[in-house]
């Protein structure tokens, strides 16, 4: 697989809209052409949806988006945590690795670029679980690319190898977080609400993925590797989507100059870390009971990312 591109799979809804515009930034990337894109099409989970469901299938069919598409619609409404799970293992187990973008993303013209650079230098480096094509918007210098213990979903890539890790029961991976006396440096130092997040999900007031993506990530020493500048915007923070209220917290200004420098320090930047803990703290020092609850304040705007 190496030095060929790797899949895309885009997961869509019921916004056609913003499905419009993230494929259409898709379609100006860097080697879509070169690239096959499987996009998964939600069914509608009841009447109200459908006809949202139905314009969003008329929008992806009417392109060809990258150099081959392929359109899956699901019959039935898995929703976006059951979709997701099962589509980047059917992927992963076809391709070996994947990257993975949900219809409420903007990428930059090099997103694509960097993701398969990435997954061909960091293949064989067991430590290196996750590419992030987002960066939050950190007022420090950071470095052109970096690791980092947390994963982002909003545009990112792995490996079957890594894959295979992944842990969906939130409550064994809550447990073992406990038991090793981990929940503070999984919650960044105690800048966020991240394992109230995971505790969420396992009580069952939430059904997420990526908060498992993370955990799952985190109990086996994984690093993700991020951009010192975004690749990715997020147009989602709208009130459109789910679990998320409206925010301009996690804007960003996406890069357009094709990153060259990969790290080959292959341990967690302390100074991005830093950084990161600053940012969590600056938009609300608290986020476990807004996250958990779904309240449209400051804490809640970090749900959507897990």
């Amino acid at each position: 697989m190496k030095g060929l591109n790797a899949p895309i799979v885009f997961f869509a809804y019921r916004r056609p809209a913003h499905a419009k515009a993230s494929l259409e930034a898709l379609s100006k990337c860097e080697g879509a052409k070169e690239s096959e894109l499987f996009i998964f099409s939600d069914g509608a989970k009841g009447e109200t949806d459908r006809k949202p469901v139905e314009e969003v299938r008329e929008l992806i069919a009417g392109r060809k988006w990258c150099g081959r598409v392929n359109i899956i619609e699901r019959e039935r409404n898995l929703g976006l945590a059951a979709s997701v799970i099962s589509g980047v293992t059917e992927l992963c187990e076809k391709y070996g690795r994947v990257i993975v973008l949900e219809d409420d993303l903007i990428v930059s013209t090099q997103f694509l670029n960097y993701m398969n650079d990435a997954l061909d230098i960091y293949q064989s480096t067991p430590e290196v679980m996750h590419i992030s094509g987002y960066m939050l918007p950190i007022k420090a210098k950071l470095p052109e690319t970096f690791f980092y213990r947390a994963t982002s979903c909003w545009g990112w890539a792995t490996w079957q190898r890594a894959w295979d890790s992944f842990e969906p029961d939130p409550r064994k991976l809550l447990d073992e977080i406990i038991e090793k006396g981990l929940l503070e440096e999984f919650d960044v130092k105690g800048s966020t609400g991240f394992s109230e997040t995971l505790k969420a999900n396992a009580e069952g007031r939430m059904k997420t993925w990526a908060i498992k993506w993370y955990a799952s990530v985190f109990l086996k020493g994984g690093l993700c590797l991020h951009p010192g500048e975004s690749l990715v915007r997020n147009i989602g923070l709208d009130g459109s989507g789910v679990h998320c209220g409206k925010s301009k917290d996690y804007d960003v200004k996406v890069r357009e100059r094709r990153i060259k420098d990969f790290t080959e320090d292959i341990r967690e930047n302390e100074a991005a870390l830093n950084a990161m803990v600053e940012f969590y703290k600056s938009i609300g020092p608290s986020l476990g009971a807004s996250i958990i609850n779904g309240l449209k304040s400051r804490g809640s705007k970090i749900l959507r990312w897990f």
